[in-house]
């Protein structure tokens, strides 16, 4: 008899460590791998600088026609959004997937004609396109390929990372419907 209720305190007590462990309600967690690339203002920057904050990420690349301008509006509406909620201290942070053309000046005129401001908006380079394409995969579970005629075939989702630097859930960014905006901020306002 003694012998059953320790295995059930045990097995109860497993449960409840493994409960506390995940912080967030998220989908997954992929821990984002340390990274120090530059940003559109020439800087360099590294995930630690994003230590104990929340951001969205997303990859696109400035001269595609398709999906990355209006997974860039999608992310104005949902800072938009938060903003309206009086959540001001997301960051915003853009991995380009072609940093043979994306320079930090092509990424700024990029945010600029889009009337981005940089205070939580990040852009980012100063890498090769295998490096990328490897983080993107181990960090974000995102494919990218690279096309022959230099285009990008790439995932278009955004993914929130949590104050501790690990990818925990992802949302379509390029068909971004005003429910899921709801549902993006709600997620993130209990992470606060």
């Amino acid at each position: 008899m003694k012998k059953k209720i320790s295995v059930v305190i045990m097995l109860a007590l497993v449960v409840f460590l493994a409960a506390c462990g995940q912080k967030y309600k998220g989908d997954f967690s992929n821990e984002v791998q340390d990274f120090t690339f530059t940003n559109q203002d020439g800087k360099e920057v590294s995930k630690s600088d994003f230590d104990g904050k929340i951001w969205i990420v997303d990859f696109i690349y400035t001269s595609c026609e398709t999906e990355c301008p209006q997974m860039t509006y999608n992310k104005q509406k949902i800072e938009r959004a938060l903003e309206d909620e009086g959540i001001n201290d997301i960051e915003f942070v853009s991995f380009s997937i072609d940093p043979a053309r994306d320079t930090p000046e092509a990424l700024k005129e990029y945010g600029e004609v889009r009337g981005i401001e940089f205070d939580h908006w990040t852009f980012l380079t100063g890498y090769d396109y295998e490096t990328i394409k490897e983080f993107a995969v181990k960090s974000f579970k995102i494919p990218i390929e690279q096309l022959e005629d230099n285009t990008f075939m790439h995932g278009v989702s955004f993914t929130i990372v949590s104050p501790e630097g690990n990818a925990i859930k992802s949302y379509n960014g390029y068909y971004l419907e005003q429910d899921q905006i709801k549902e993006m901020v709600e997620f993130i306002k209990d992470m606060q």
